[in-house]
Formats: C-alpha cells, structure tokens, sequence
C-alpha cells in the first residue's frame, strides 16, 4: 500500500439470485458439463477461453479483455458448508459471515466503522441502490442509501427541512427504506441518527454531478447508471472508501440462456466502461471492484433454466489487482457432487479478509469472525 498515495477504494457488486458459475466460467471441454446440461450448455465454439479446460461466457468480452490484462481475479469454488439454497438466508450469511446464526451486524457496516471510529464521514460508505443492503448495517454507523444521485442531492434543499414535520416525513421515507436490514423493531432508534446523517450526506452529495465531466458513454441499463454513479460520486473526493451496488435477478429458473446471455452482456459492458472512466480521469490505481453472489445453480440443468445450488465463483477486478485464477475449479464428477452441487472449496469469509487485511489495511478477523485462508489478489 506504499505506492499509493490515496486511500484504498473498495467497490462492491453484489450479482443478485445467484449468478450461475458453470455458465460463466465455462468448463467447455468437461464431458460432465455437457452431459449434465443438454439443454442449458455454452457450446465449445462460442466460448472465450482462458486455457484448454476453462473460458469466459461469450457474452463477457469486455471483462475477457481486462483478465487478458493482467487486472481481472476469478476466485473458484466459493462458498460455505451446507449451502441452505435459499437467497435469503444465503445473503444474510454473505452480508453478516454469520453461517451458524442469524446475524444482525454487516461485515461492510464493521469495515465503515474501522475505517471512520468517530463516524465523521457519512459518506464514507454508499450504497447505490434501492434500500439498504444487511452488509451495511449496523446501529451508529453511518452509511449513505442512494437510488437517484441527481434527485438525492436535492432533499437537503426542500423549503422548510428544518421544520419538525417535514423533517418527520423524511425519516419515515428512511425507516421505510432501512427497515429490511435493520429490523422494524429498532428501526426509528437507528434512524433517529442514521436520517440526520443521510440528510447531511445529501447536502455533500448535491456536488458530485457537478463537477464530473467524462467522454466515456454509459450504456442505458440500471447496473451501468449505478456504477457511473459510483465513478461521479468517486471522482468527486468526498472520502468515500466503500461503495455498493447490485445488479440482477440472477434467478435463472427458467429462460436462462437468454436472460444469463442479458444480464452478462449489460454487467461487462457497464463495468468496462466504469473502469474506461477511471482511467480517463487518471484515477485507478486505489479502486478495486468485488464481485459475488450468494450461491452457484445446480449441475444439472431442468430443461429451460438451472436451480438454486451450492459453489460458485467470485470476481476482482484493478489496476493493483494481480490477474489469473485462485483456488481451484470444483469437480464436477458426479461422485463428488452434493447433493447434485458443487462441492465449495474456499470460505468466503477469506475473500473478504484478503481486501480488508491486504486492501484496506484493517484487521479482519472482528469483521469476518475468524481467520481464513487468504489469497494473493492484491
């Protein structure tokens, strides 16, 4: 972290309802893949190969050429025992690295705490995004919520905020906005600080649009306006440190080939042209981006789509991020299955440990709950 003058950022993308990793990175000369998935396998001639056994989605171009540049990590075989094949509960484990309880404290709230005890900055941590995400909350840390960046600098400017009843309203919309990850029973306790924060963090933020200029042009989607969101408020040096975003369904059930085909094509465009951004503005070299989602799908396909499943694969992405494959790509021999799943071989919680310890320069065992294996991504 010597060479780099700024603080270390951190981008989060969270690929919502559980992205399916054996049509991502693709084992295409793996005669269980196509035995399994007579229906819903990538043929060999389309994919982007990395090597003779594995290749990108063809719809991952984009982000192809940024492995093929030495900035892109795939972390194989992610996950945690006993996968419960449920979003819900899943994502409760991935915000909070709570596998055996249901926790109520984000690792990404604890992350916002370390790096700003005082809780100066509420900015420090934005969410782009509808609601709040569990990862980013936790009782007197304050964290940004933002679904509209040119509408949400606005509130801190309505005649008469200060008024008792207006201000009222306000919190309302943020208990409304917050009560999912907080809980409803807590919820105006939390807000009572959380809305004066949120308010002071609108009146910062009127100036990111402003003064953001670019020659890149992002494409028409959701994940393409939150991550130029996420590069206008970054730019803007208003200290913040972690941001987050998702993007999805990823719940291929059924129609998958077509919606995975989607999803994948509007995920790489949006994140080739943030990165494009970046380097624009000279401004890359202290930002990484994380990919996860909360499982992988089943081996086998059930005609039209792919069901809820166990191992999947995660993502990191910069200029300081050091490229190729971590870990190991898990077997898809039928005896090694699970229940019809891959078996994961790699606790999340030591991807998370790796940027906080090795990124972020914070301790990571409190945040994720343990020591875990690290890898040698950054």
């Amino acid at each position: 972290m010597a060479t780099i003058k700024k603080d270390p950022v951190l981008v989060i993308l969270q690929l919502t309802g559980a992205n399916d990793y054996l049509n991502t990175i693709v084992p295409y000369t793996n005669p269980h893949y196509r035995d399994a998935r007579p229906r819903m396998n990538i043929p060999e001639d389309q994919v982007l190969p990395i090597d003779d056994e594995l290749g990108f989605n063809p719809n991952m171009g984009p982000l192809k050429k940024i492995y093929d540049e030495g900035k892109m990590a795939i972390i194989h075989g992610i996950g945690f025992d006993n996968s419960p094949r449920s979003h819900f509960r899943a994502m409760d484990i991935w915000h909070t690295c709570e596998p055996d309880i249901v926790g109520t404290e984000g690792w990404v709230a604890k992350v916002a705490r370390d790096l700003d005890p005082a809780g100066e900055n509420p900015l420090k941590v934005i969410n782009f995004g509808q609601g709040l995400p569990r990862a980013l909350a936790l009782r007197g840390v304050p964290v940004t919520s933002v679904s509209n960046l040119e509408s949400y600098g606005m509130m801190s400017g309505v005649p008469g905020v200060s008024a008792e009843s207006e201000r009222n309203q306000l919190l309302e919309r943020f208990a409304r906005m917050y009560a999912p990850a907080v809980g409803t029973g807590p919820v105006m306790d939390y807000l009572g600080q959380t809305g004066r924060d949120a308010l002071k963090g609108a009146d910062i933020l009127k100036v990111a649009p402003e003064k953001y200029t670019s020659t890149v042009e992002y494409a028409e989607t959701s994940i393409a306006k939150y991550l130029r969101d996420v590069a206008r408020v970054y730019l803007a040096d208003l200290g913040t440190q972690v941001f987050y975003t998702s993007h999805g369904p990823f719940d291929t059930h059924f129609n998958q080939m077509p919606m995975h085909s989607r999803l994948w094509t509007e995920t790489s465009i949006a994140i080739s042209d943030f990165f494009d951004d970046l380097k624009e503005h000279d401004a890359g070299d202290n930002l990484i981006m994380m990919l996860f989602t909360e499982f992988g799908r089943r081996v086998r396909d059930n005609g039209t789509g792919t069901d809820h499943g166990a191992g999947g694969g995660a993502f990191v992405i910069g200029n300081q991020v050091k490229g190729g494959m971590y870990g190991t790509y898990p077997s898809l021999a039928p005896e090694d299955l699970q229940q019809g799943d891959l078996a994961p071989n790699y606790d999340f919680r030591g991807f998370y440990s790796t940027a906080i310890d090795k990124w972020l320069g914070l301790d990571p065992v409190p945040i994720v709950g343990g020591k875990f294996e690290q890898l040698a991504f950054v």
